[in-house]
């Protein structure tokens, strides 16, 4: 349902979002309340099936990394390719023989199938990570994937 409402920002109207799950198969919600929820995971394999954010496609991830963030350890012998864009901050993917320093909003990295890999927040970061297809067996178990 649409509900016109003046923005208080910037004059225009803004939808009204009157329930986050609207519909078996719609769902509206906000990417930092629900990250919060599931170490920053938006949508995946890990989620009920029942839930709109159920995919074996795709793998979606909006992450908030204090300064000095890191990964525990690599990442090797990757089945999936992704998609790293720099919402904020500065972050560094560390790749073999090389490291990408992400440091304007909507700087990116992609890399494929096969490709080792890891990270670190130089600044305190947010990341909007895209990965495809969505396959079990890479969180590091007690921490942030």
């Amino acid at each position: 349902m649409w509900r016109r409402t003046p923005s208080a920002q910037n004059g225009f109207f803004a939808r009204l979002v009157l329930s986050r799950a609207m519909d078996d198969s719609v769902y509206v919600g906000n990417a930092g309340a629900d990250a919060a929820l599931d170490r920053g995971w938006l949508m995946g394999h890990f989620k009920d099936a029942s839930d709109p954010r159920h995919s074996e496609a795709v793998e979606i991830k909006w992450g908030v990394h204090p300064a000095g963030d890191e990964r525990v350890e690599w990442v090797r012998g990757e089945d999936r390719t992704a998609l790293l864009v720099l919402i904020s901050g500065c972050f560094l993917v560390e790749l073999p023989g090389r490291t990408v320093r992400l440091e304007h909003q909507g700087d990116y990295v992609v890399w494929g199938q096969g490709v080792d890999h890891s990270w670190f927040a130089e600044e305190e970061s947010v990341v909007l990570t895209v990965r495809w297809p969505s396959v079990p067996g890479y969180a590091v178990e007690g921490t942030e994937a």
